[in-house]
């Protein structure tokens, strides 16, 4: 949902390839539908925002305008 994160690892356990974190990775990597597949809302294990394909400034703004709501 809007304003939810969840990690990479975690998406990896979801579709049951736990260990298959880098090709989640790479996936949200290749999303060129960008809010309509909501890869930004993909972080590190740590909460931190990692690397995103519009860039990282972008993502950050994303998931805190997404927070507000």
């Amino acid at each position: 949902p809007a304003g939810s994160t969840v990690s990479y690892a975690e998406v990896a356990r979801c579709i049951g390839a736990p260990r298959s974190v880098r090709a989640v990775a790479q996936a949200c990597g290749a999303n060129a539908l960008a809010v309509a597949v909501p890869c930004h809302r993909v972080v590190r294990s740590d909460g931190t925002p990692s690397g995103y394909r519009w860039g990282a400034d972008r993502k950050r703004a994303l998931l805190e305008r997404e927070a507000r709501r």
